[in-house]
């Protein structure tokens, strides 16, 4: 019994709306459009303490860049994108760093809370967050904050 040869129909490929993503966008170019954005939100407004501060315990001197408060907002705004619901900890932790002890062996050192945290505040005020008090603490994007980051993303990606 020969076999008879079996005939694959041709499937055209269904192409659908491409909906533009956060993660489909390089991380510094999409954080720099979001920051640029954020300066127009009345409500993220850059502390005078903040030019006075280091980030974080492992770093050496204290914040030279103007833009620092918008760049970490944006940036703070994409990983609650990313990971859903996340805390100040857990912020803290991804901020960190490597701190140089002299003599002694290098060791991780999370960032300072009260720049996360006070951000966080300012992207609750302007309704881009809210607090969760579920199985996963922490806060989360609203659906006015997803909205605003896509239509970013779409803007960017054209751009």
């Amino acid at each position: 019994m020969a076999s008879e040869p079996i005939y694959y129909r041709k499937v055209r490929p269904i192409t659908l709306n491409k909906m533009t993503d956060v993660r489909s966008i390089e991380p510094g170019k999409y954080n720099k459009v979001l920051a640029a954005a954020l300066k127009n939100v009345p409500e993220f407004k850059k502390p005078e303490w903040v030019d006075f501060v280091k980030s974080s315990t492992h770093k050496v001197r204290p914040i030279m860049d103007s833009d620092f408060w918008f760049l970490r907002g944006a940036s703070i705004l994409r990983q609650l994108y990313i990971n859903g619901v996340v805390g100040v900890e857990r912020l803290r932790t991804r901020y960190g760093g490597r701190k140089n002890r002299g003599m002694k062996p290098p060791r991780f050192k999370k960032s300072g809370g009260k720049i996360i945290r006070t951000l966080l505040q300012q992207a609750e005020a302007a309704g881009f967050v809210e607090k969760v008090k579920a199985k996963k603490t922490g806060r989360q994007l609203t659906i006015k904050g997803k909205e605003f980051m896509e239509a970013l993303a779409k803007w960017a990606e054209e751009h």
